[in-house]
């Protein structure tokens, strides 16, 4: 009788173990076996996008030129509003700076570089829309395949300088 309570005691203390770690497994975010946050090359040269991956989610921005007539040539940062990612899959969209903002579904791919020091280690694969209101608040999207290349990680501070074809 003493050992089969004995037992018993050590299969509910077994079963809660395995219970609370099963919970914290599945309450914890998926964290990606790689590290994607860095520079990537966007629509124009000089443009990029700035990914952020931390345990609390998934952060960053776009620095692109302006092309209205208001803002032709201007740096705009448009910050990420809303973005996630899910193993590889990421998705993003933009804050709307001067009637344009954007979203981006896909997926973060390694790419053609080596090694992270290299142009390509990882590249954004997926679908770009870009949403414009004009001053008539008339809205047109465009979508379009794109892929945006890492820049190496050891000049992250600046985008790479322009090379000739």
């Amino acid at each position: 009788m003493r050992i089969s309570r004995i037992l018993a005691t050590l299969v509910v203390v077994a079963l809660g173990t395995l219970w609370a770690q099963t919970a914290a497994q599945n309450s914890a975010p998926a964290k990606p076996a790689e590290d994607y946050s860095g520079m990537y090359s966007f629509l124009r040269e000089g443009e990029f996008v700035q990914l952020t991956v931390e345990d609390a989610g998934v952060s960053g921005f776009i620095s692109r030129f302006g092309d209205s007539d208001s803002d032709r040539g201007a740096f705009l940062d448009q910050f990420f509003k809303q973005a996630k990612l899910e193993g590889n899959r990421l998705e993003f969209a933009t804050e709307i700076v001067h009637g344009v903002r954007f979203e981006f579904k896909g997926t973060v791919e390694r790419g053609e570089g080596k090694g992270p020091s290299e142009e390509a280690y990882h590249v954004l694969r997926g679908t770009l829309t870009e949403f414009r209101t004009d001053a008539d608040k008339k809205v047109t999207v465009k979508s379009r395949e794109v892929m945006f290349k890492s820049f190496p990680q050891d000049s992250e501070s600046s985008p790479p300088a322009h090379k000739p074809d």
